[in-house]
């Protein structure tokens, strides 16, 4: 049928790039932990991160500057968040609502590409 009109979809940079996918490559989540923790509020989730650090840690976290440094903790999870949301590092910037000059800046400082690659392909490049 030669009239219709096939949409056509774009592939874009960060198409193959899953903070899920990734995560389960590693074996560090599964589908049993994905229900649960989607019961989860985002404060109890960091709470449990916490508090689990300083079980493993002797109790105690002391010293560690986790108040100023959260800020930083964030912007690096929404900006994976984002990039593999998106088809696009032009998208990713629109769902952030930053420029796309901060974009590469804050691209580059959270070191994306180099969390979603594959530790197979860096092995076989070195």
């Amino acid at each position: 049928m030669t009239w219709i009109k096939r949409k056509r979809v774009y592939k874009g940079q960060t198409e193959n790039y899953s903070l899920i996918r990734k995560l389960k490559k590693e074996n560090k989540t599964n589908n049993e932990l994905e229900i649960m923790f989607n019961q989860l509020s985002l404060e109890e989730v960091i709470g449990l991160k916490l508090e689990l650090a300083s079980k493993a840690a002797g109790s105690s976290l002391y010293g560690l500057p986790i108040w100023h440094s959260l800020k930083n903790i964030v912007q690096d999870a929404v900006m994976k968040y984002a990039v593999s949301a998106t088809r696009t590092k032009g998208e990713a910037a629109r769902f952030l609502g930053v420029t796309p000059k901060y974009f590469r800046t804050i691209y580059e400082k959270y070191k994306v590409d180099s969390y979603f690659e594959d530790s197979e392909d860096t092995k076989e490049n070195i």
